[in-house]
Formats: C-alpha cells, sequence, structure tokens
C-alpha cells in the first residue's frame, strides 16, 4: 500500500510541483510525510504477528527470506507492518456500495462564511438528486494549511475506508498545492472523487491572496525581528566602544 501511494505521489504531484516550485514541493513532500506517519496504521513485530497468525520469529524469518518484508523500517532497525496490507478483509470489507458519499466544503477564513454555506447548500442539493445519501464536512482554514481539522477527519475516514465517494465543488477547495496527491490516495483507497465545477473558482484568487499575505507577515516579522537583533547587538558594541574609550 505505501509503494502504490508513494509511486502516484511521484508520478501524479511531486514531479509537477517540482517544476512548479520548490515551495510547491515541500508543501506536498510535507503532506505525504503526515500522512504516512499518521494515518497508515503501522505496527510492530508484536502486534504483526498476531494479525496473520504467526510467531515473532516466524514473521522475522520471512522477512530475511523476503516473502514478507516491513512496510518500514526505523532509525533504531525496528520493523513496521501496515495493517492495511496484512489484514485486508478487515480493512476493505465495506464495498464502494456501503461506504458513505462524503462532501466537502472549505472556506479561508470567517469573512467567507456566506461562501462556506453557498458550497454547503450546491453539495446539499446535489447529493440528493443522484441519490446519494451523504455527510458534509465543513472547513475553515487557509488552502496551504495541511492540518485543519475536516481535512484530518476526511483523510482518516478514507484511509479507514469508510468513504466510498468525495464530492467537492472545485479542486482547490481541498488545497492549493497537494489535492492531486488527495486525488491518489482516493484511487489507492478505492474512492470515487466528484467535481462539480471544473472551472476556475471564483475565490480561489482571494484564498491565494490571503495566503501570500500570510507567508509575507511571517517572514516580513521574522526579517524585522533579526534586524532588531541585528541594531541592539550594534548599539551594545558601540557603547562597549565608547565604555573602553572613556575608561583609557
Amino acid at each position: 500500500m505505501p509503494a502504490q501511494i508513494w509511486k502516484l505521489a511521484i508520478r501524479r504531484t511531486l514531479t509537477p510541483h517540482l517544476m512548479a516550485g520548490y515551495t510547491s514541493f515541500l508543501l506536498t513532500l510535507s503532506f505525504y510525510i503526515f500522512y504516512y506517519h499518521f494515518m497508515i496504521k503501522l505496527v510492530g513485530i508484536g502486534e504483526a504477528p498476531k494479525a496473520i497468525g504467526v510467531t515473532p520469529l516466524t514473521l522475522r524469518r520471512r522477512d530475511e527470506s523476503g516473502r514478507l518484508k516491513p512496510d518500514m523500517i526505523t532509525k533504531g532497525g525496528k520493523r513496521r507492518y501496515d495493517l492495511a496490507r496484512l489484514q485486508p478483509e478487515l480493512y476493505r470489507k465495506a464495498d464502494a456500495v456501503s461506504r458513505k458519499t462524503v462532501a466537502y466544503a472549505r472556506v479561508a477564513s470567517h469573512d467567507q462564511k456566506l461562501d462556506l454555506e453557498h458550497q454547503a447548500q450546491v453539495l446539499q442539493a446535489y447529493c440528493p438528486a443522484q441519490g446519494w445519501s451523504n455527510e458534509i464536512i465543513t472547513d475553515l482554514g487557509s488552502g496551504m494549511n495541511y492540518r485543519k481539522k475536516g481535512l484530518k477527519r476526511l483523510l482518516d475516514d478514507i484511509v479507514e475506508d469508510r468513504v466510498g465517494r468525495l464530492v467537492i465543488t472545485h479542486k482547490d477547495r481541498l488545497l492549493h498545492f497537494g489535492s492531486e496527491l488527495v486525488f491518489a490516495i482516493c484511487e489507492v483507497r478505492g474512492v470515487e472523487v466528484v467535481i462539480l465545477n471544473r472551472g476556475e473558482d471564483t475565490i480561489f484568487e482571494e484564498d491565494l491572496a490571503k495566503d501570500v499575505l500570510e507567508i509575507i507577515t511571517v517572514f516580513s516579522a521574522r526579517l524585522y525581528g533579526a534586524r532588531s537583533r541585528k541594531n541592539a547587538r550594534m548599539i551594545e558594541d558601540i557603547r562597549a566602544a565608547a565604555e573602553r574609550e572613556d575608561a583609557s
């Protein structure tokens, strides 16, 4: 499973973002790292053998023989296995029909509350019209924020095979950078993605402008802080030099 996600991420997301810019690449990579470490259910040599009914010694032998390699090895040399690969019957027991349809809506700030309500209304009208009983997740936060509560909840449901269909009004409602990676995860987990409007998002530019301003604010604060410390040190050096001159 991790290998499939990684290949899809490289092909569909990381390579295009490398071409688009270093910042986009870092954002996408950080999201993948977050997903891999927090969303995939990795277990150690103590729990993994129980999942397949063998002893830890047998599991180690299978690793050495190449029959069952771990999904990850920690810096300390500990084996970690993905439970979804060891017990697919438990993690994929719900088929696409029984899994739920989730509609996801997001805006960047509180002053876009009306836009959020509009997205929710559109989604709530569309899904029943298709005969889908749906759950809606509304989110508030920047399109560059990978740790929004609603997004984390959505990804957790997708990884746990509780979602069979994801419905959004625009691609950028998920993330400004990295939405293709979410779609790749959906493909691996067998989740249908429905995008109502594949044209330009009317509030995308406004969201992006706020994201850029947020980045500029953070870096400006750091820059001015560094300059302030530098100026303070310069003043202290001048004062110390003056005191030494007076003393002599």
